[in-house]
């Protein structure tokens, strides 16, 4: 396991943060809008299986937290973007990072799953 800083410990406001940033809907809204932004319906369209709700819900979690910047473009009518943030894109090395370790491990993960299903059954 990598070091961490002297003292550093998993508390509630690490934990409150980590679930709120990497839960399942954000990190597919972070994935999207890297590199450009799109407006709400765009973004259902990218992630089919999101709700309305769900998508609202972690944008303005996302939001809140700093991680994505709501931009009201000056059209007629009046649109509403979404961009990752300065703070947003200094999680993209962590992700990758997070995915090329699942991508690779994948195949393990598997076989643990297999042989602890197969012991309880």
């Amino acid at each position: 396991m990598a070091e961490t800083s002297p003292g550093a410990r998993l508390s509630a406001a690490h934990r409150e943060l980590l679930d709120q940033t990497l839960d399942k809907w954000s990190l597919q809204i972070l994935d999207q809008l890297c590199g450009r932004s799109l407006r709400f319906n765009e973004l259902r369209r990218a992630i089919p299986a999101v709700t309305q709700k769900s998508l609202t819900t972690a944008l303005r979690r996302l939001e809140r937290n700093g991680m994505v910047t709501r931009v009201i473009v000056n059209t007629r009518p009046v649109a509403v973007e979404y961009r990752i943030s300065p703070l947003g894109k200094t999680l993209q090395d962590l992700i990758d990072a997070l995915l090329a370790w699942s991508s690779e491990r994948l195949p393990e993960v598997e076989r643990a799953r297999s042989r602890f299903d197969e012991e309880n059954r």
